[in-house]
């Protein structure tokens, strides 16, 4: 999986890494304490130093990214993952680097932003995107609804995918129409009823069968 994608790994990586470039040119007009974490009234309520907000979130995300990677080579059915969602995590962490060092550092330049609803555009986008490529996706232990029940019934594993594609399209949708209401609980309740309905689904399917 990964020689396949040498290239892409690469670009992903770097992207992951580009606030680093961009907080060292920023670096003399960023405070010494940045606003690292925001509350549900979009107000900061936790701060980093400095030098963490630009070196350490990137690289702690691109930890996780080539953690990710290496987790869905070694996965004994690796050969079973479709390669497009598998393009597709290869952009998440890129992704939400960019996304969260726009926000620091644009926060420390004076900017306001609105995180309910950047996080419902992101996270809705991101759940429309995965929704459509999940009932593609064949039985493995990475990617995708990891239960018993699926993992145990191949037949399992298909229903509940097409029904969590759904439910994740759906989803996103409701995030994306709902995020200029700038209410993080609805939010919350869109991003999390996805995941939870296919697992109720997949038990209930593992029931009847």
């Amino acid at each position: 999986m990964i020689r396949q994608n040498k290239k892409l790994l690469l670009l992903t990586s770097v992207i992951t890494l580009l606030p680093v470039f961009i907080g060292l040119f920023l670096w003399n007009q960023l405070p010494d304490s940045v606003a690292t974490h925001f509350g549900l009234n979009n107000q900061p309520d936790g701060y980093s130093s400095k030098a963490f907000a630009v070196f350490g979130l990137p690289l702690i995300l691109l930890a996780v990214h080539l953690v990710c990677v290496v987790a869905t080579n070694i996965d004994p059915k690796s050969k079973d993952i479709n390669k497009k969602i598998f393009r597709v995590l290869l952009w998440i962490c890129p992704l939400v680097s960019l996304f969260v060092s726009t926000v620091i550092y644009g926060y420390s330049l004076g900017y306001d932003f609105d995180m309910s609803y950047l996080c419902g555009i992101l996270i809705g986008v991101l759940y429309l995107v995965l929704g459509n490529f999940l009932p593609t996706v064949k039985p493995n232990y990475t990617i995708g609804f990891r239960i018993p029940w699926t993992l145990n019934d191949p037949d399992n594993w298909y229903h509940t995918h097409r029904f969590g594609g759904k439910c994740m399209v759906i989803g996103g949708i409701i995030m994306i129409l709902t995020s200029p209401l700038q209410n993080m609980w609805i939010l919350l309740a869109a991003a999390i009823v996805p995941c939870l309905l296919p697992a109720i689904y997949s038990y209930l399917y593992y029931r009847k069968s």
